[in-house]
């Protein structure tokens, strides 16, 4: 499995909302979040080096992501904690956020 090159993630709030200003057609929310006990689950696991996340889709056809760890090998831990069902954008939004401006 391929490890993918080392890089740095942070961006600037200027560059997030570049990023914003097109989001993905066909896609009726516009983000979500996780809480943090849900998340630390995943990171706390032994041997756990970062997050993965799938896109899928929920029952009632609104998008899904599926959030694991993985390994120092990039490898799914599919053995250990898994999530879905983040809380979706709208209606659970930061109205006052200065990317959504």
């Amino acid at each position: 499995m391929a490890k993918p090159p080392e890089r740095k993630h942070k961006i600037t709030k200027a560059e997030a909302k570049a990023l914003m200003a097109k989001p993905p057609k066909g896609l009726a929310t516009k983000g979500g979040y996780f809480p943090k006990d849900a998340v630390q689950a995943i990171l706390d696991q032994p041997g756990c080096t970062g997050l993965r996340f799938y896109y899928g889709t929920n029952p009632d056809e609104s998008p899904a992501i599926v959030m694991l760890g993985m390994d120092e090998n990039s490898a799914d831990m599919t053995d250990g904690e898994i999530i879905d069902t983040h809380f979706p954008c709208p209606p659970f939004c930061d109205d006052g956020s200065d990317l959504r401006k």
